[in-house]
């Protein structure tokens, strides 16, 4: 790993084993991109890369050079000065004008990472995993200065990027875009990939080639949402999961966000990624600083797998935080499927009980204990215990699920408001809304304004009572509506613009205080499900509510698509009830638990609805995971045949030292007269033996080249005339494969 400047060109080269990324002082003092992708050798001189040539309608920097900016690739690209694509930065100024020149003035080469203030980032805990370089610009004329920053790790093909804007000049300006990154790349001969969807169906790979013009995903609602990850994928058109060109570029922020990749008429593409332009508007008084939140940029020769894994690895152990990083989660269930609002403390010790019975070891009480909160018309906002249902409080009940030899957790919704509720009775100002327009609630709620600083400190305050109080060892963090009417009683005109992204600072400052005042404390983020599983919040919750739809056929849709950037170790997945809330589906108990092992796993239904037979599978399960769970969630994961291709998906997770593996096999339909079948896997010593068995039967010993390279025979029964009755599955069957 290296970051080398050269003086006399005024070329900067980052190289680390993996790939180079290069970049030059332009005439004009611009910073310009010459190269980003796979490692190249050092070198004094790269000034052939760059290309300067006249070009008809072009507009020049300078009177007697063809430099013109539209036709160079830049390192933070803005508009109006001879470059007409979309720009990285609009600075609004006293005159009205939005015309800016950064100009190169010095940089720093310095060993580790430095924190973002206020904001989520990867993170060092040694200075020898990776070296930063600040560029610093300076815009004379505004008086402002830009500071790029570019983390190169050690390992694998990672660069993190942000931009602090400070104001070191004598006028006030308005920072109307704020790019984290911009990249241009010198061609457009790549698939373009995003995740989409939207409540129930979440992060869906959708792919398209990039053609002239634009393409952009983004957000507007206040969170990241679940229509739109803020996360994109270039790729080669040739690349696929294990072999080619691949480009992954992920955003840490919870927020309105956009990414996007503009390709000219020339081919050349720019991508930039950060705060949403729209509705954003920050004022920059003199001696004010902005900083943006972290893009991480991931390129890889090797493959879709191969970025997934990286992204993996870097979140799991240097975005995630604190005492559950490293740890296998514990098994829960969790309440409210079982019985939603309807429920009594008795009821709720009843299934503990039988949870206990089963193994499992955290018992999660969800929504309804607070307040009048007896529907989702009622208490928000009214954080204490209500005696009605649970005599003891969250204390007593919290001591006899602890008693019964299990841990006790906790459902919150802290950022939202009922207007029926002692909360907004005594504080209606304290909701986001526009004076004298119509409010429009969502889920009979509104958005408490986490803008101003004494709602968080009140918020926290009744939280911290609670946990300080009772044994919780748990907090599900719940988010379940957009932000509309987006307007602070607190700010003033011409900071308006501010209020999503304070809002989300308000997030992270409560999440900054609680997270710290109780570190032991497992915090799963949750936003209606998916509604904001993003890298921002894995800083602060090791894990989210993957989505409300626990189908487990539709599971494997958003936990497959979820994988191309988020951990196995972050993904919430329950065993829930049959026929399924969210689609109606029946599947067989095996498959929603064969589904829910990759993930951190648990159950979400009335076990004591169960017959003796199915408890003993849920014991039987339970007991699996307690085996398999370190390996399950911090294993390396590969995905091997897509939901999204056909009627077959797998995936698997082998251990770092090669020598154990598990399999998920997923069949949605069943055939007659089905085909024979075998499945390739990946990651395995080519030399070493490996016994696999499904379930107590061992199919055999296999050399892993083999299994790898001729493949895993998965023919069943289905391709049989007459097939086995006691063996035949139908519908919605799945396997579970252990190598050894």
């Amino acid at each position: 790993m290296s970051i080398i400047y050269n003086e006399k060109n005024q070329t900067f080269h980052l190289f680390n084993d993996s790939i180079s990324y290069i970049m030059t002082v332009l005439p004009n003092g611009h910073m310009g991109q010459l190269y980003f992708g796979k490692r190249i050798r050092p070198r004094e001189d790269y000034s052939h890369l760059l290309e300067i040539s006249p070009r008809s309608m072009s507009s020049c920097v300078f009177e007697d050079s063809p430099l013109s900016m539209e036709h160079v690739r830049c390192e933070y690209g803005s508009y109006g000065a001879s470059d007409y694509r979309f720009p990285a930065v609009e600075l609004l100024q006293e005159n009205g004008s939005r015309i800016s020149d950064f100009c190169y003035t010095s940089h720093t080469i310095t060993p580790g990472k430095p924190k973002l203030a206020g904001l989520p980032a990867t993170y060092t805990e040694d200075d020898s995993e990776a070296e930063t370089l600040t560029l610093v610009l300076t815009d004379r004329v505004a008086g402002v200065q830009l500071e790029l920053l570019y983390t190169l790790f050690a390992n694998g093909g990672i660069l993190a990027r942000s931009a602090r804007f400070s104001n070191v000049g004598g006028q006030t300006v308005h920072l109307q875009k704020a790019m984290s990154l911009c990249l241009d790349l010198p061609d457009c001969n790549y698939d373009w990939i995003q995740l989409s969807g939207s409540w129930a169906r979440e992060r869906f790979p959708k792919v398209r080639r990039l053609e002239s013009g634009i393409q952009s995903v983004g957000s507007m609602r206040g969170h990241s949402s679940h229509e739109h990850n803020p996360f994109i994928v270039l790729k080669r058109p040739a690349a696929d999961e294990f072999q080619g060109e691949v480009m992954g570029f992920s955003l840490i922020y919870s927020g309105n966000f956009l990414a996007q990749a503009e390709v000219d008429t020339h081919n050349t593409t720019r991508v930039l990624m950060g705060i949403h332009p729209e509705w954003f508007d920050w004022k920059l008084e003199p001696g004010d600083t902005f900083q943006t939140p972290e893009a991480v940029i991931v390129y890889t020769d090797r493959g879709l797998n191969d970025m997934s894994q990286t992204f993996h690895n870097l979140y799991r152990r240097r975005l995630a935080r604190g005492y559950w990083r490293d740890r296998p989660r514990p098994i829960l269930i969790n309440n409210w499927e079982a019985t939603y609002f309807d429920f009594t403390e008795e009821k709720l010790l009843t299934i503990a009980r039988t949870a206990k019975e089963c193994g499992v070891e955290l018992f999660v009480l969800d929504d309804g204990w607070f307040g009048q909160r007896c529907s989702d018309h009622a208490g928000l906002g009214d954080w204490m215990a209500n005696t009605d249902r649970l005599p003891g409080g969250i204390t007593g009940i919290a001591e006899k699920i602890e008693a019964m030899g299990m841990k006790f957790g906790l459902w919150f919704e802290p950022e939202m408001v009922n207007k029926d509720s002692d909360l907004y009775r005594t504080h209606p100002d304290w909701i986001l809304a526009v004076p004298e327009r119509r409010q429009s609630p969502g889920r009979h709620q509104h958005v408490l304004d986490f803008s101003r600083k004494e709602v968080v400190d009140y918020i926290c305050s009744m939280m911290t009572d609670i946990l300080s109080n009772a044994k919780i060892s748990y907090v599900k963090w719940d988010m379940n509506r957009s932000i509309t009417e987006c307007w602070s009683s607190a700010l003033a005109a011409d900071r308006q613009g501010e209020v999503f992204h304070r809002y989300i600072l308000g997030v992270y400052d409560l999440y900054e205080r609680l997270t710290t005042a109780f570190p032991e404390i497992l915090f799963e983020s949750c936003a209606g499900g998916g509604g904001r599983f993003d890298p921002g919040l894995l800083y602060y919750a090791p894990q989210g509510w993957t989505s409300d739809d626990t189908d487990a056929i539709e599971r494997l849709k958003i936990q497959y698509g979820t994988s191309y950037c988020y951990p196995i170790s972050s993904m919430g997945s329950h065993v829930s009830v049959t026929p399924n809330h969210q689609v109606g589906r029946s599947t067989p108990l095996h498959t929603r638990a064969n589904v829910a092992y990759f993930g951190t796993f648990g159950y979400e239904l009335d076990l004591n609805l169960l017959s003796a037979e199915e408890l003993a599978q849920v014991r039987d399960q339970v007991e699996f995971m307690k085996k398999y769970r370190e390996l399950l969630q911090f294993g390396t994961f590969y995905r091997l045949e897509s939901p999204f291709d056909g009627n077959i998906t797998a995936w698997m997770t082998v251990s770092d030292s090669r020598d154990r593996a598990v399999v998920g096999w997923y069949r949605a339909l069943n055939t007659a007269n089905a085909p024979y079948t075998r499945l390739r896997l990946q990651g395995l010593d080519p030399n070493r033996l490996y016994k696999v068995r499904e379930g107590d039967y061992c199919l055999g010993e296999f050399y892993g080249d083999e299994l790898m390279y001729t493949g895993l025979i998965t023919s069943d029964e289905s391709l049989r005339d007459v097939p086995d009755s006691r063996k035949s599955a139908g519908d919605f069957d799945s396997r579970i494969y252990i190598l050894e």
